[in-house]
């Protein structure tokens, strides 16, 4: 430590002792705090006005309109180990708006939020379509809409000596809520609600390409890989809809990303890959086979983008496909 390092350690260490600060107070005026103006408008809610509650002929109606970027916790339920686990989920809670009102009380949406966290919300459908419900009638609105994206954290073992550690896929549900009923009448028209639902679910995986095993007289290159399915269901999501398409993207890939790997597993991954080629249309056809037979999915969305270890741009593709009779089919809750 050379002297002027020693000197300002020394001044740090003594300032304490050697001098009486100012009082909270003065200190915060000291940096810039003034004492509260006292306006003229009212302070009681009962006397303010409500801006934002006028009704009048303002052009347009809006389809949703609300608040996003909002992270608050969310209980995640899985059938892999863990079974149960809080997370930080970013929110996006919107309602529609008539031409004839100015804005929306937001603040009810947070409310909504807090009331269904204290109640233990979970990523389970039933609860989040509550959820969506209950923005709309606290709203007095016919239409709302909730999204919701967080990262599901699950048990990934290591292939041949079992070790296990946390891998994560990140998860997205949209739902939007519909009130057909006569608003005019007091009849709970229930056969009048609807939801429509889309779930998408991203996960890594390995690839190692086929081409470069086919020319090379040794080894191949690998890259990490995204695959993200973006679902709408003919009804409801079965209850393990996000492992069922966590096995589409991994039980088609040529290998996997382990959060711990010894030298067995580290053989075996690299083996098992070279015995699994897959180019990213490979993964394509074969995730898009995979949705192709489940009987829940009404239409999906595949997206494949491999981050290439031997180019400096990206592989990317992309498949859809929409079942004949999809347009007659409406989710119901």
């Amino acid at each position: 430590m050379n002297t002027k390092q020693q000197r300002i350690t020394t001044d740090l260490n003594d300032f304490p002792h050697k001098r009486k600060l100012p009082t909270k107070s003065e200190r915060l005026r000291l940096f810039g705090s003034v004492e509260p103006m006292h306006g003229n408008k009212p302070v009681r809610k009962e006397q303010m006005h409500d801006l934002q509650n006028t009704h009048n002929d303002f052009l347009f109606a809006l389809e949703g309109v609300g608040i996003g970027n909002l992270h608050y916790p969310l209980v995640v339920q899985s059938l892999l180990a863990p079974e149960q686990m809080t997370v930080n989920a970013c929110f996006q809670l919107t309602t529609s708006l008539p031409s004839t009102a100015r804005g929306i009380n937001m603040s009810r949406l947070t409310e909504q939020l807090e009331q269904a966290r204290r109640r233990g919300l979970s990523d389970r459908l039933q609860e989040l379509c509550a959820l969506t419900a209950d923005l709309a009638n606290a709203m007095n609105q016919q239409h709302s809409q909730l999204h919701v994206t967080y990262d599901w954290f699950y048990e990934q073992a290591a292939p041949m000596t079992a070790l296990t550690g946390l891998n994560s896929a990140k998860v997205g549900l949209h739902i939007a809520y519909h009130d057909h009923a006569d608003r005019s009448t007091t009849i709970d028209h229930r056969e009048q609600r609807s939801f429509d639902i889309q779930a998408s679910l991203q996960v890594q995986v390995t690839t190692l390409c086929p081409c470069s095993k086919e020319i090379s007289e040794y080894s191949a290159h690998n890259q990490r890989g995204y695959v993200e399915f973006t679902i709408t269901p003919i009804h409801n999501l079965p209850y393990d809809w996000k492992e069922q398409l966590l096995e589409a993207a991994t039980s088609n890939a040529s290998s996997l990303p382990y959060p711990v790997l010894k030298r067995p597993d580290e053989k075996h991954v690299t083996e098992q890959a070279y015995e699994n080629p897959r180019f990213v249309e490979d993964m394509l056809r074969l995730t898009a086979a995979d949705l192709y037979e489940k009987d829940w999915v009404q239409s999906f969305v595949i997206r494949c983008r491999n981050e290439e270890s031997i180019h400096q741009h990206d592989a990317v593709g992309t498949v859809s496909y929409r079942r004949p009779d999809a347009m007659n089919n409406r989710n119901q809750q």
